[in-house]
């Protein structure tokens, strides 16, 4: 994951501009998934969950105006979109505005002014860029959602607020008191530590792991990691 907490796709049919967008926004700390033709990138943006989508207008397969729309009407997501294209028409700009793009940039373009504009994007928009990844587990605060893989898995709200709390400190152990002092900040009631054995074991059986390293380990004697990498 990002230090900047901020997945980016990028979608653009040119292999050396892709790689060199990419370079670019990686060194300021994004994570970046990259798409060469329309279809692609509607599969990746499923996949990734991206805080801001770079798309090219001219894309094989699927325009990237077809891709826009899709986002906007078929998905019905909100994250921010800055189209990129080598027409200079006014026409151009505005209708891939009106599709629902925030930002237009025509090529040949300043990779670092680039990175600016994704910067400012962010930061107008930042509530809608508020959600963790790590490893194909997206968690969106806003939306109360969790996907993985791709799809939304349906968790109760302690399960929501325990994965959130777990993703919210990467690859450190936490202590079954820590999460009853998350899960019930106010002691409404008894709660003890098998409380919290059950959760974990129910959010396992839900995200079901079958890689490597389970995505939420157990550390005996102490408590509970979310692996993230």
């Amino acid at each position: 994951m990002s230090t900047k907490e901020s997945a980016i796709l990028v979608v653009e049919d040119d292999a050396k501009i892709r790689n060199l967008i990419s370079l670019y926004l990686e060194k300021e700390g994004y994570a970046v998934f990259q798409a060469s033709d329309g279809e692609e990138a509607l599969e990746a943006f499923k996949l990734h969950h991206p805080c801001l989508v770079i798309l090219d207008l001219m894309l094989p397969k699927l325009s990237g105006e077809e891709v826009c729309t899709s986002i906007r009407t078929d998905l019905k997501e909100d994250v921010p979109i800055m189209m990129l294209t080598a027409k200079v028409e006014e026409q151009h700009r505005v209708g891939g505005l009106r599709l629902g793009a925030d930002d237009y940039v025509t090529k040949p373009f300043s990779p670092a002014e680039l990175v600016a504009r994704v910067e400012t994007i962010l930061r107008r928009t930042g509530q809608r860029c508020s959600k963790i990844t790590y490893r194909g587990l997206t968690l969106k605060t806003q939306r109360g959602e969790v996907h993985y893989n791709g799809e939304i898995i349906p968790l109760t709200q302690h399960e929501f607020r325990l994965l959130h709390f777990l993703m919210r400190h990467p690859n450190q152990i936490l202590t079954r008191e820590q999460m009853i002092a998350e899960l019930y900040p106010h002691q409404e009631k008894v709660v003890i530590d098998r409380t919290i054995d059950v959760h974990i074991g129910k959010l396992r059986e839900k995200l079901s792991y079958d890689g490597d390293r389970e995505l939420i380990e157990t550390i005996r004697g102490m408590g509970y990691r979310f692996v993230a990498f």
